[in-house]
């Protein structure tokens, strides 16, 4: 092989190096997937802040099973079906979206980032998407509906031990402009989530020397902590607790269907369950009025070893019938799961870490960042698989 001294003229187009750029938009504009956003975050965040989103109950069994039930799916390819276009919008709830998932409800959200719920319901409204907020949010109803004025809005309400005051708060939602409820239905007590509990996580976040120098590692969430406003549970008492005893003094495991017929008697809009698994439990939520079902296992939250919400899926929808609108939430990272979930019997579907993910990695930027991650995958997804919108999805495009 012949070999010579390379030209400087040759070299001169191939050395073009990139400025290193410290702006938050261009540190979220290299995020490939959810997974990256997920390690800026991570780099970003304190350590009790990120392990409350990232982890589960107990062993963690559950959500690393749910991992695994949307790595095992494969999607089928259909040849020859070109799809010059796909068409992502749909209906849920009565309403338009602009993609099919939207945002889960999520508690104790500006401990992640201080733009929390405004960043999230903001970046939601952009998007075309429905926003929840839960009853455990760090804004208000009203909050929200100011940060994001002509958003979709949706609230999440735990069943409490209170009926006066879980009213007034539904009147307070209603009022504020959100359209649809749901009523989660798997939380009669906390989980045991031990990386909470190892880290000693309380809220507002009490100050220790081991927070503080774990904080001192991320100074854009420590300033931004200390120059906003106090973090306390905007529908809650402010008081601080632990996370289990705050949950524990709310909820009453006593609770029974009845108590969910009375959340729907007030309730003037949509209800949808959340917490679904079984065929049973199908049955007498939409024996109750449910308008819809949300299958869920609380991101494997709540009782450790639970079933995975993809493969429980097919059963709730045999049971509900093709009428009755289904969302799916729990464990989705990327476009193609929520192209399973839509194949395996899902109307819909909510984000819920991978949305954290993106705020903890950029506020409301990366909360934007990470729908904009989501719709192209799934896109992409769909035209390799020959379907040109949700309505082409189905169990004949997936095998288990």
């Amino acid at each position: 092989m012949k070999r010579r001294l390379p030209q400087i003229s040759e070299l001169r187009p191939l050395m073009q190096f990139e400025r290193s750029a410290f702006d938050r938009a261009s540190r979220l504009a290299k995020a490939a997937d959810v997974w990256d956003l997920r390690a800026m975050a991570k780099r970003r965040t304190p350590r009790p802040a990120f392990d409350y989103v990232d982890g589960a109950a107990q062993r963690e069994l559950t959500v690393d099973r749910t991992r695994a039930a949307f790595d095992a799916v494969e999607l089928l390819p259909r040849i020859l079906h070109g799809t010059e276009k796909v068409d992502l919008t749909t209906t849920i709830a009565g309403g338009h979206s602009a993609l099919p998932f939207g945002i889960a409800p999520t508690g104790f959200t500006r401990f992640m980032h201080s733009e929390g719920e405004d960043g999230g319901s903001a970046a939601a409204r952009d998007a075309g998407i429905p926003f929840t907020l839960s009853t455990m949010g760090t804004r208000s109803p009203e909050q929200v509906a100011e940060a994001s004025p002509g958003g979709r809005h949706w609230f999440q309400l735990y069943l409490w031990k209170d009926r006066e005051r879980s009213r007034a708060l539904l009147d307070r939602a209603w009022a504020s402009g959100f359209e649809t409820l749901l009523v989660t239905v798997d939380t009669p007590v906390a989980g045991q989530r031990l990386r909470d509990t190892r880290n000693g996580m309380t809220i507002p976040p009490r100050l220790t020397l081991k927070t503080v120098l774990d904080a001192s590692y991320r100074p854009e969430w420590w300033f931004n902590f200390l120059t906003t406003d106090p973090l306390t549970f905007a529908s809650l008492s402010g008081s601080s607790a632990d996370l289990p005893s705050i949950i524990n003094s709310m909820f009453d495991p006593t609770l029974s269907m009845a108590d969910l017929e009375w959340v729907r008697s007030v309730w003037p809009g949509q209800l949808f369950v959340k917490g679904v698994l079984t065929a049973e439990d199908t049955r007498r939520s939409l024996d109750v009025g449910a308008d819809g079902l949300v299958v869920s296992n609380h991101g494997g939250r709540q009782l450790d070893r639970a079933p995975v919400s993809l493969r429980a899926l097919p059963e709730v929808r045999a049971e509900a019938g093709s009428s009755v609108e289904i969302i799916l939430d729990s464990g989705i990272m990327s476009g193609a799961d929520i192209v399973a979930a839509l194949c395996l019997g899902a109307d819909f579907a909510l984000i819920g870490r991978a949305y954290l993910y993106g705020l903890m990695a950029g506020g409301r930027e990366g909360v934007s960042r990470v729908i904009e991650l989501l719709a192209k995958e799934m896109e992409v997804t769909m035209q390799l698989m020959g379907a040109g919108s949700a309505a082409d999805l189905g169990p004949h495009l997936v095998r288990v």
